[in-house]
């Protein structure tokens, strides 16, 4: 049976360096990721384990504009950059992805191909990954995109941590606890995703994935709009920090 976590979140962003230096500020680890040379796009990245904020801004924009296929996160950066520095796409990671792909098409969706992805990190190694993307959206609500790493979450967990892309952050234990959706209908929204996804219901608007949640409130924007964090740290306990349309909220962890 097919697992899935969510892996991140992505934010799109102008300035690479402003949400860096913003969560540097309160004491988040954040680096500068990557460039994704054919795609024109590069990202800034802050992991919480395994589930990571991606911040993506357009490096070249004249390669994004020319970029043909299915590939939605490009596309995002086109329409909303530089005018919408939204807080837009959840990525679902999955341990198969050729399943994943068959739920989504008997249940009436019909995914992209799957796409092969690869960067260079900022110490020259090479990552690699399969993605499937959904276009459209439900209700003004974006889909969900799905990832499998090349590696397995264990193998990924220990490279990682090695070469230092996860590590403590200086403010103290701080870890993703929810994605909170503002949507005209969170119970429609909800069991929609659940129906798709067939993650476990929380209460009658919320879904429960890999001891986390995705939380969809009442609201007009139809949109993803905050990330909520636990943590132990007494200065980021009652924050929050706000990049363009996308606020990060951080509790007391009890």
């Amino acid at each position: 049976m097919t697992t899935l976590h969510w892996d991140h979140v992505v934010h799109y962003v102008n300035d690479l360096q402003k949400p860096i230096k913003m969560f540097r500020d309160n004491g988040l680890f954040a680096f500068k990721g990557g460039s994704h040379t054919n795609w024109g796009t590069y990202n800034a990245l802050s992991y919480f384990g395994l589930t990571y904020v991606e911040f993506l801004a357009v490096e070249h924009r004249d390669v994004a504009i020319r970029l043909e296929g299915p590939n939605v996160l490009v596309k995002d950066t086109v329409k909303l950059l530089p005018n919408n520095e939204a807080l837009r796409r959840i990525a679902i990671r999955t341990d198969n992805i050729d399943e994943t792909v068959g739920r989504l098409t008997a249940n009436g969706i019909e995914p992209s191909p799957v796409m092969a992805g690869k960067r260079l990190d900022s110490r020259g190694k090479l990552i690699e990954w399969k993605m499937v993307t959904i276009d459209g959206d439900f209700h003004g609500l974006v889909y969900p995109f799905f990832i499998q790493w090349k590696e397995s979450d264990e193998e990924r967990l220990k490279n990682l941590a090695e070469t230092g892309v996860i590590q403590n952050h200086p403010a103290g234990d701080v870890s993703i606890e929810s994605a909170v959706f503002t949507v005209s209908n969170p119970e429609a929204a909800a069991m929609h995703w659940q129906q798709l996804f067939n993650l476990p219901m929380v209460g009658s608007s919320s879904l429960a994935i890999g001891g986390k949640q995705f939380i969809f409130t009442k609201g007009d924007t139809n949109q993803l709009t905050q990330i909520h964090f636990k943590t132990t740290s007494k200065k980021l306990d009652g924050t929050t920090l706000a990049i363009g349309e996308g606020n990060y909220v951080f509790r007391k962890n009890v």
